[in-house]
């Protein structure tokens, strides 16, 4: 497993980057962030999913909070702060 060694939200708060432990590097909308948050709102309660989240083009990022070790909490300015985005989960969104 990897860490991320920087997560930074870019001043236009629409983007973050991450840099990894081992040295891999990713930049994530926060439209993609908000989208495709690992929360059971946008992932679906006991097996079902939901419609797609759309209309979060302009969406941004209003903070990041630390959870453990393991993940962040992205809260968004829709008002959206459900998701714990995993390490793993951030990799994996990133194509890594």
């Amino acid at each position: 497993m990897t860490w991320p060694q920087e997560l930074r939200v870019n001043s236009d708060k629409d983007a973050l980057a991450i840099l990894f432990d081992d040295g891999a590097r990713a930049s994530l909308t926060a439209e993609t962030l908000r989208t495709q948050s690992p929360s059971a709102e946008v992932q679906g309660h006991g097996g079902q999913r939901p419609p797609p989240i759309t209309g979060k083009e302009d969406v941004k990022i209003s903070r990041l909070e630390p959870v453990g070790n393991y993940a962040v909490r992205i809260v968004f300015d829709d008002g959206h702060d459900s998701g714990l985005y995993s390490w793993d989960y951030l990799r994996k969104l990133a194509g890594l």
